[in-house]
């Protein structure tokens, strides 16, 4: 029995109840939310459903509560209270906490994954950098973010594949090509113009560097536009590899890397098509415009240059229009800030090409600001230009970098404090945390060398203490958390859930001694132990942070 489901039936139940027999008016009944009291005197759980009904009933909340009070029964139940100006405060009987925690136990390795009927097929693609350089920080967010929505929504029930879309088509392409070409010059000898608005970071020189290392001068004797095409080759297949090593050793995998370059020339055109064949594309001074206004965009987009090229928003609407033709039931992007007037005109395509424009969500990423001693990082201090994730990698390590970006909303900036990342002390969350996992493995280790066992069914109701009823109950709130966190694509919120439960847990190893009590309490108190590591493990799973033994 899932407590939280039973009680809210209960208070619906007996809402629908009251209107039946006239009490109540008819009306919507407001969705029920559950709280867990701050202090025990309060209850085992707390709704303010008067409250939110009171608008729908026309009567006062605390009338509302005193109706829905007397038609709340179960075994389950011991009392009630009404509390304040309307809040339902409820009482359980003892064994209802305990056969809860039961099933947790029962339930294993396999507690946290919720299983869906028929989830929806979600998409979510997220990083989609240029492959024309390192990744910066900004990446970094969007890496943590993304993969860990995808951890989220899987362990939610939802079937997701992960998608990078690789921007290897287009100028940037050219523009590596020639910064590549610039450098390659220049170390062996020659005097060289830099493309203007060519890529200026140190990679450029390491990577012509690697081709004299390997080649020589062999391609100065081509003609430049022969050299240019095999160097975008050479740099693209380069940065390319290292941009997913990089990502790898934060922990981010793909499902499917897309290649914008297999949406050229056809797929475009397709997509162009369509939309001409819709009535909404016009030709204006030599270009083909998308009519994105009568879909809500603040202007309309060119789609295809006065000189016939396709613009990038073209090679969007085309990978767009392919992402809906593959059947998901929802598309999740993470952009960038930057991107907040893109999203407009991307939907509005979408809905132009017949699509549901609701079907996709865009998520945007607001900026990091690294600090250091109190004061703003601007520059790497290796190479002077931005600081790239593998630095902060390098500096930190993945398991702090991923947790400081996961602590704050997507939709927040974020200050990452880079020597509190650092710090072995609890003050930094992400060592308070897996610290009460290496704790754990510690109990366990010393329970081995005791002769402790775990029973299967051991004496729950020998858990009295304030701190091992408050662990209980946030043990039995994590299937909720993470539902609720799936729902708004907000894993944030089960990085507080992490650190809450590490504290809940700290607290409780600082009161409740384990070893050398009497044994039905050393075995109650393990048993708690074992589901605590269990959640603190699939927390951090989902957050794509590990949870050390040892510390």
């Amino acid at each position: 029995m899932d407590i939280k489901d039973t009680l809210t039936a209960a208070i619906r139940q007996a809402a629908q109840d009251a209107i039946a027999d006239g009490t109540f008016p008819a009306g919507e009944i407001p969705a029920v939310e559950l709280s867990v009291p701050p202090k025990k005197e309060f209850g085992d759980f707390a709704t303010n459903f008067a409250m939110q009904s009171a608008r729908v009933f026309h009567q006062n909340p605390r009338k509302i509560a005193e109706e829905l009070a007397g038609r709340i029964k179960g075994d389950w139940l011991d009392h009630t209270q009404i509390a304040g100006p309307g809040f339902l405060n409820f009482y359980l009987r003892g064994n209802v906490l305990y056969d809860a925690f039961q099933q947790i136990l029962d339930a294993g390795e396999s507690f946290g994954d919720l299983p869906k009927k028929d989830a929806p097929k979600i998409q979510v693609e997220y990083v989609s950098a240029n492959p024309t350089g390192p990744l910066h920080v900004g990446h970094g967010r969007g890496a943590a973010a993304g993969s860990a929505l995808v951890n989220l929504l899987r362990a939610a029930g939802y079937p997701v594949e992960s998608e990078y879309y690789i921007n290897d088509a287009g100028n940037q392409m050219n523009i590596l090509a020639q910064s590549v070409n610039a450098r390659y010059l220049e170390l062996l000898g020659r005097e060289v113009e830099f493309p203007e608005n060519g890529y200026h970071g140190e990679d450029i020189k390491v990577t012509a560097q690697r081709i004299i290392d390997k080649d020589g001068d062999k391609y100065l004797a081509m003609d430049e536009s022969e050299r240019l095409e095999i160097f975008k080759d050479l740099a693209y297949k380069e940065k390319l590899a290292i941009l997913k090593e990089d990502l790898e050793a934060f922990h981010v995998t793909f499902d499917h890397w897309f290649s914008e370059r297999t949406l050229h020339p056809d797929a475009v055109r397709e997509a162009v098509k369509k939309l001409q064949a819709n009535g909404t594309i016009y030709e204006k001074d030599g270009a083909l415009w998308l009519k994105s206004t009568e879909y809500g965009d603040d202007k309309d987009r060119v789609v295809i240059r006065d000189n016939g090229v396709p613009t990038y928003f073209a090679a969007d609407i085309a990978y767009h229009h392919n992402k809906y033709e593959r059947g998901f039931d929802r598309l999740i992007n993470i952009w960038g800030a930057d991107h907040h007037g893109y999203v407009a005109r991307v939907k509005a395509a979408m809905q132009a090409l017949g699509h549901d424009p609701k079907k996709l969500t865009v998520l945007l990423l607001q900026m990091v600001s690294l600090y250091r001693n109190g004061e703003l990082v601007k520059m790497s201090k290796r190479t002077g230009q931005s600081v790239t994730l593998n630095e902060l990698i390098e500096e930190v390590g993945t398991d702090a970098a991923r947790y400081f970006f996961l602590m704050r909303s997507l939709d927040s900036q974020l200050d990452f404090d880079l020597d509190l990342a650092k710090k072995k002390s609890n003050d930094n969350p992400v060592y308070y945390i897996q610290y009460a996992h290496a704790r754990i493995c510690s109990i366990f280790r010393q329970a081995d060398e005791t002769g402790l066992k775990l029973p299967a069914k051991p004496n729950l109701a020998r858990l009295q203490d304030p701190s091992e009823i408050e662990l209980i109950k946030k043990i039995e709130s994590y299937p909720e958390e993470i539902e609720r966190a799936a729902k708004d694509y907000a894993p944030h919120h089960i990085a507080r859930y992490s650190y809450d439960l590490a504290s809940l847990f700290h607290s409780f190893y600082n009161r409740c001694r384990i070893i050398g009590q009497e044994q039905e309490l050393a075995e109650a108190r393990l048993a708690l132990v074992k589901a605590t590591g269990h959640v603190i493990r699939h927390s951090l799973a989902i957050l794509g942070v590990s949870a050390p033994e040892h510390m």
